[in-house]
C-alpha cells in the first residue's frame, strides 16, 4: 500500500486512523530556513505542536518519529527551537528514546564568530517502548578479538568488573548514535533540502520491520517514501507543494517498481 497526499498536513492528518502508524521519518521546515517555494510562511510553534500531537496519536503503541531538525541563528542566537519541539513531543506522551546526530560533511552558511555548523539533530521519540529494535551494527572495532577488561563503576562508586569481563570482542559493535553521512545535492531531485537516502533507509531498518507502515508528513521529495517502498514498507505520505509532490509520487513509484513490490497506489 502507497498512499501519497498533496495538500495541509494538519488538514490530512486527521485523515488517519488513532494507532495506525509503525514509524514517522521526516524533517519539518525547521525555523523557516528556506522557503520551500513559499509554502511555508504560516509554520509556526502553533503549527509544528499541532503537528506533533497529531504524531503521538496516529503512532501506534511501541511506534516511533523520527524528527530530523535543526536551528536557525537569529539576531546572533541560535533559536533552540529543536529543543522546544523535543521537549513539547514529551509533553504530549512521547519518550525522548534517543537524541541522535546527523553529521554532515559540508557546511551551507559559515559564520565568521562561530564554529561552523555541520550537523542536525536527529531525534527519536516513541510511544512506550520501541517494539521494533534492528539496531545497525556495522562499527568496526579496533580491538576484535581481544578480551573485554575493565570495571563498571557503581552508584556508591565502588567498582565491579563489567558484565561482559572476559568474553571475546566481536569485530563489529552496535553503531554510535551520531551518523557521519554525505549530504544530499539539490539537483538531485531538484529539493533545496534533501536528507541522505542512507539516513532514511537506516532508520526505516532500525525501527520497523517489513509491511509496517512508514509516515511522513513533510514528504518534500519522497526520500522516505522511496526507501520504505524500496525495504518493503507501506507508507503514507504528504505534501504541500504540488511542484515537489509530483517530484516524490515519480520517485516513489520508481522505487517501487525496482523493489518488484508492486503495491497499488491510491
Amino acid at each position: 500500500m502507497i498512499n501519497l497526499r498533496q495538500g495541509d498536513c494538519l488538514e490530512l492528518l486527521k485523515d488517519i486512523p488513532d494507532g495506525s502508524v509503525d514509524l514517522t521519518v521526516t524533517s519539518p521546515p525547521y525555523d523557516n530556513l528556506r522557503t520551500y517555494n513559499g509554502n511555508n510562511d504560516q509554520w509556526s510553534a502553533d503549527v509544528w505542536q499541532k503537528v506533533i500531537a497529531e504524531l503521538y496519536r496516529i503512532t501506534k503503541d511501541g511506534g516511533v518519529v523520527v524528527w530530523v531538525v535543526g536551528d536557525a541563528t537569529i539576531k546572533g542566537s541560535e533559536t533552540g527551537t529543536s529543543f522546544k519541539q523535543a521537549l513539547h513531543a514529551m509533553d504530549c506522551g512521547f519518550n525522548l528514546h534517543d537524541t541522535m546526530i546527523y553529521a554532515k560533511d559540508a557546511i551551507a552558511f559559515p559564520d565568521s564568530n562561530r564554529y561552523q555548523q555541520c550537523f542536525e539533530y536527529m531525534f527519536v521519540f516513541s510511544k512506550g517502548k520501541p517494539k521494533h529494535l534492528n539496531l545497525i551494527k556495522d562499527r568496526q572495532n579496533k580491538s576484535f578479538g581481544r578480551k573485554v577488561t575493565g570495571t563498571e563503576r557503581q552508584k556508591d562508586g565502588s567498582t565491579k568488573k563489567a558484565a561482559c569481563h572476559g568474553s571475546e570482542i566481536k569485530k563489529y559493535g552496535t553503531r554510535w548514535n551520531i551518523w557521519e553521512m554525505r549530504t544530499e545535492k539539490g539537483g538531485k531531485t531538484k529539493h533545496p533540502a534533501v536528507f541522505p537516502e542512507q539516513l532514511a533507509n537506516d532508520h526505516i531498518l532500525s525501527w520497523s520491520n517489513p509491511d509496517d507502515v512508514v509516515f511522513d508528513c513533510f514528504m518534500g521529495s519522497g526520500t522516505t517514501g522511496a526507501m520504505a517502498v524500496k525495504n518493503g514498507r507501506k507508507f503514507i505520505g504528504i505534501e504541500l507543494d504540488p511542484d515537489y509532490f509530483k517530484i516524490a509520487e515519480e520517485r516513489i513509484n520508481q522505487a517501487a517498481e525496482n523493489s518488484g513490490f508492486l503495491m497499488p497506489i491510491i
